[in-house]
């Protein structure tokens, strides 16, 4: 089993030594910054496997180091640590591209069976036959799972993490259609409720960057009162 190296970026420094001494204790190596900008930059000093990110920091803010992440086009898992009563700060950061969040105060066995669960994702998805070697086109649109490219009239279109793994998952699964919850589920990992207006935002963005015409999408589809799906191809008639 390889090493796993994780960054914990928590301000208050009792919580931050506590998940570091559980999460060691667990067979993994744990750095952690104690402030937001330390955290952004230790951000980007290393690929890490697992960032554990608080969303108040002093100095640069969670919100700002989870953007800046999924801007790059490598892709590393977040599990977000937040207040019970920043219930807007857990949306945008799940709409940033978070995976995960635990709210304080948290038990620490949660975080850890959090943080295990993110990994086995992760694993799995890693293990898949189809992981990274397929390449999907649907119409005009060009899906490269190697290299996280897509194309659109084979001009290329930049999507985010997340963005790219919501359209791969469509995309392998042709008029079948999905929910919202399924989704949730499905491509960020988890399914907590009240938490379906995430995958509204992100198919609204995606629709921006990929439809030729997202106020009529032919791409990702509204079933209404059920959820949305890509439209299986027409089948083509034999001479």
């Amino acid at each position: 089993m390889k090493e796993r190296h994780l960054l914990v970026i928590e301000d208050e420094h009792d919580i931050a030594e506590l998940i570091a001494l559980h999460l060691r204790d667990e067979g993994f190596r744990v750095t952690v910054a104690e402030d937001g900008h330390t955290g952004m930059r230790e951000a980007f000093a290393r690929p890490w496997d697992l960032v554990l990110l608080d969303l108040r920091l002093p100095g640069t803010d969670g919100l700002s180091i989870c953007r800046a992440l999924r801007a790059e086009q490598n892709y590393v898992p977040i599990l977000m640590l937040t207040s019970k009563s920043s219930e807007l700060d857990r949306v945008l950061g799940l709409e940033l591209g978070a995976d995960d969040y635990v709210t304080k105060p948290f038990s620490v066995s949660e975080l850890v069976a959090r943080v295990k669960s993110l990994f086995r994702r992760v694993d799995a998805i890693s293990r898949s036959p189809a992981a990274g070697a397929e390449s999907l086109s649907v119409g005009a649109l060009a899906i490269d799972a190697a290299t996280r490219e897509v194309r659109v009239d084979d001009a290329p279109v930049e999507l985010t993490a997340r963005e790219f793994d919501l359209l791969l998952h469509f995309a392998r699964h042709p008029g079948r259609v999905f929910s919202r919850a399924q989704l949730l589920d499905s491509v960020w990992g988890f399914g907590h409720e009240g938490y379906e207006h995430t995958v509204n935002s992100h198919i609204n963005r995606l629709r921006g960057k990929i439809e030729p015409d997202h106020e009529q999408p032919q791409y990702i589809v509204t079933v209404w009162g059920v959820g949305y799906k890509m439209p299986a191809p027409e089948p083509r008639a034999v001479p």
